[in-house]
């Protein structure tokens, strides 16, 4: 279990687990999401809410439980926002890089 810091004063947080960085892997969730620039806005965030809602709403497969897993823990938890979103890449990309 991992927690990452949703606000800049450190008082808000989301537990982050396992199975949610390994759907992000699954998805490729975060592949081309950030833009060359590299600035991740309200307008990334929103794009990857987008993306995960057109996967559910499209997949020929009806056992998005991880997934839905996923946006309701996450990505549409309250304490989201691009902070939030900032801490989330860092952990799966560190993640990923250990594993």
């Amino acid at each position: 279990m991992y927690k990452i810091q949703t606000n800049a004063s450190g008082t808000r947080y989301i537990e982050v687990t396992e199975e949610h960085l390994k759907t992000i892997e699954e998805y490729s969730l975060f592949k081309g999401l950030v833009p060359s620039n590299g600035i991740v806005d309200e307008t990334t965030l929103e794009t990857l809410k987008h993306n995960v809602k057109s996967i559910i709403l499209n997949d020929a497969v009806e056992d998005n439980k991880d997934l839905c897993n996923l946006c309701f823990n996450v990505l549409y938890h309250d304490n989201m926002k691009v902070f939030g979103l900032k801490e989330l890449i860092m952990l799966y990309i560190g993640w990923h890089d250990n594993k």
